[in-house]
């Protein structure tokens, strides 16, 4: 690998994630070691697996637990107030004594300074968690990150509420540098030409805005933030700073898709263009 700090970093994107994941894997395959990890949403705990050197880990949660109801159904969101159970994500399928648990040691004593970004539900300002706000099945920070308003209720770190972290920090990458990489790969969930629009943001919005007006203001100003982060990185990879790996079209996976077959279809394209990693780092 080249010199100097190397950053990935992950938007998430729901159910998209699958593709980060096809990525990540092919990553591990390769033994690509990073130097610092940013995770949004479904990006935070793509990364945590990452980690942990969990191989397919991420792939199992997208095309086999998140088909169950008890992972994402309108079940969930009568009973829990939340359409996905992040609870039964993080904590029933993810502790030591769950079906797949993340190993925990493994990921902490991954040299790799990780990240994970979270809303405060109050203020909608980006909080920046890192290791030290994880423990051993206390995996809080990643159910603040994945909180999708409305969607899901904020979740609860500390005292504090906090929602996706997709409204404070959309597309991380100023962050990336700020922490002192060199160089970032930046995984994105939709093609990388794709406008955003707020139309849904806006919807969404609307039914939070009562109760917390801060983070409605951000989540629609979501989609304006998701297209200048991607512009802002589009030049720094012109500059041969960043490197935009992105699927060509998502397969007809949605935010909330739960078609398994096209999950494993975007899966394998993002195995596929990970391999433009490998060049991008070997040349300094």
């Amino acid at each position: 690998m080249s010199g100097g700090k190397i950053g990935i970093v992950d938007v998430g994107g729901g159910y998209r994630g699958v593709y980060a994941t096809g990525v990540l894997d092919y990553c591990m395959d390769h033994h690509m070691q990073f130097d610092l990890g940013i995770g949004v949403s479904a990006g935070s705990a793509n990364l945590i697996s990452y980690a942990a050197g969990q191989r397919g880990r991420n792939y199992q949660f997208y095309t086999e637990y998140g088909l169950r109801k008890e992972y994402a159904s309108i079940g969930n969101f009568l009973f829990k107030k939340s359409f996905v159970d992040l609870d039964y994500v993080y904590s029933t399928l993810s502790n030591s004594d769950g079906e797949n648990p993340l190993d925990y040691a493994a990921a902490m004593t991954n040299p790799m300074e990780y990240i994970v970004v979270a809303t405060e539900a109050e203020t909608g300002n980006a909080k920046y968690f890192d290791k030290s706000d994880i423990a051993q099945d206390d995996y809080s920070v990643l159910k603040a990150s994945s909180a999708i308003p409305f969607v899901c209720h904020p979740y609860a770190v500390g005292n504090m509420l906090y929602y996706d972290g997709a409204l404070g920090d959309t597309i991380p990458v100023q962050k990336a540098f700020q922490l002192g990489c060199d160089k970032v790969v930046l995984l994105l969930t939709l093609p990388e030409d794709t406008l955003r629009t707020a139309d849904k943001d806006r919807k969404l919005a609307a039914l939070i805005r009562k109760k917390y007006p801060l983070a409605a203001e951000k989540l629609e100003q979501r989609a304006e933030n998701y297209n200048n982060g991607v512009a802002l990185a589009q030049k720094l990879a012109a500059a041969g700073k960043v490197l935009i790996v992105a699927p060509d079209d998502t397969c007809g996976v949605s935010t909330l898709s739960r078609d398994a077959d096209a999950l494993r279809r975007l899966y394998e394209k993002g195995y596929q263009d990970g391999k433009r990693i490998l060049d991008f780092l070997k040349n300094k």
